[in-house]
């Protein structure tokens, strides 16, 4: 029994990370079509070479800032590595219009971009919560 739990307490970890996972095979997948080394994207975004070997292999969380340099740099969709990285969740009812405004406000600091997306994302499911109780009334 123990091995099990275990087992099942790894999965739970891995899963937590598996966004992460999914955003850094997606970045060394678009890196490798551009047949870009490493070292030649990590100096174009502006970064450290390690550090960006740790975003691929899904052991560091990205900033928005790093992501938008990102996107630039590979040619592809900003929108669409925040939703690889977890920081706006794809709603087929939301445009996710609030969360990218957040992220692309240049007067905001990460760390208040980010407290901004907590609070919504809290509103967001307490009024999903909150739901059924006032169709009932």
């Amino acid at each position: 029994m123990a091995k099990d739990k275990s087992t099942k307490t790894s999965k739970a970890v891995v899963g937590s990370l598996g966004s992460l996972g999914s955003l850094g095979d997606y970045l060394k997948e678009q890196r490798l079509a551009a047949q870009l080394s490493l070292r030649q994207l990590a100096d174009q975004v502006g970064v450290s070479n390690p550090y960006l070997s740790q975003i691929e292999r899904g052991l560091r969380k990205p900033s928005a800032e790093v992501l938008q340099q990102l996107a630039r740099a590979l040619r592809v969709s900003a929108e669409q590595l925040y939703v690889r990285a977890g920081i706006v969740h794809p709603d087929p009812g939301q445009a996710g219009s609030v969360e990218l405004a957040i992220l692309a406000d240049p007067g905001l600091t990460e760390r208040q971009k980010h407290s901004l997306l907590d609070v919504y994302a809290s509103f967001l499911a307490l009024n999903e919560r909150d739901a059924p109780e006032a169709i009932q009334d």
